[in-house]
This record gives C-alpha cells, sequence and structure tokens, in this order.
C-alpha cells in the first residue's frame, strides 16, 4: 500500500486539531484524561508552536488518499537531539507495517541523535517502539526505565557525522 508522509503547514494545523481528537481518546486509556464540558479533550497545548517555532515538524500522513495519522518531531537546539513528541495512526490503519515506515522515514528525514518516550502503562507503544527502533538501528540502542517512561536511544544516519 503506499502512502505519503508530507510536512504540513499551517494550513493544516484543523486537519491536526480533529485527528488530535482520535489520538487523545486512543491515549485516555494510559493517561486517565476525560473530555471538556464540550464533549471534547481540550486541545493539545503544542500544537501551535509547530508552525512558529524552530526545531518543530508537523507530518501528516496519508495512505491511499485518505488521512492516516500524524506525526510531530521535535528537534531539541540544546540537547541536540530529535524525539517524537506525539505520533498516530488511525486503527484502520494499524497492523500493516504503516506506522514502522513512517518512523523509519522520519528517522532518515532527520539524522542524528534520537530519544522515544513512552508511559509503562501503554504497553503496546513500547512494543512498538522497541521493535520499530531494534529494526531501524539494527538492534544498537539503549532502552531504559526511568520514573515511569521508558526512553530508546539511537542514531539515524553516519554516528561520527552527526555527532
Amino acid at each position: 500500500m503506499s502512502y505519503q508522509l508530507s510536512l504540513a503547514d499551517v494550513s493544516k494545523k484543523p486537519v491536526f486539531e480533529n485527528l488530535m481528537q482520535f489520538y487523545l481518546y486512543d491515549f485516555s486509556e494510559f493517561n486517565d484524561a476525560a473530555v471538556n464540558e464540550n464533549g471534547l479533550f481540550d486541545p493539545y497545548a503544542y500544537l501551535d508552536k509547530y508552525w512558529v517555532e524552530e526545531g518543530r515538524f508537523p507530518y501528516l500522513i496519508r495512505q491511499n488518499g485518505e488521512y492516516a495519522g500524524f506525526a510531530l518531531v521535535r528537534f531539541d537546539l540544546s540537547e541536540n537531539v530529535f524525539s517524537i513528541a506525539e505520533f498516530f495512526i488511525l486503527k484502520k490503519f494499524r497492523r500493516n507495517s504503516l506506522g514502522t515506515d513512517v518512523a523509519h522515514d522520519l528517522f532518515r528525514l532527520h539524522p542524528g541523535k534520537w530519544e522515544v518516550t513512552q508511559i509503562e502503562r501503554n504497553v503496546p507503544a513500547k512494543r512498538f517502539w522497541e521493535k520499530t527502533i531494534s529494526m531501524f538501528a539494527d538492534g544498537e540502542y539503549t532502552n531504559i526505565s526511568s520514573d515511569g517512561l521508558q526512553i530508546q536511544t539511537f542514531y539515524s544516519g553516519n554516528k561520527e557525522r552527526v555527532l
């Protein structure tokens, strides 16, 4: 199946806001978030920053012309490290390697040091990221648990070139 991963301009912010509701719904199983008085989850606090701050990259994912999810990537200038801030694939597009393929593309698009974090309670995410990162990094990554978080650290691209 073909998919498109595209860096989104600000005109696509409403698409992120809408897809974010599904993401927050899925994630509420692990963080106990509740909907507000309007029956919606509160807006994602950092979304606007993806179009105004350096080091933030909002990606939309489409498969066969349909929106399939999004990825929000950050680059921390002080630490010189990339991270996945948020990553979401709609349920109908899961289990067909789309998430893995997109993650690998993101790692290639942004060569350097990466840290990917999941909350310990989110066992499906931990399994997904451990498998995805291990495949990408040929098993060369660290995986630590700290303060209720699982954190994988690895390099994309030539490690000597990106240090």
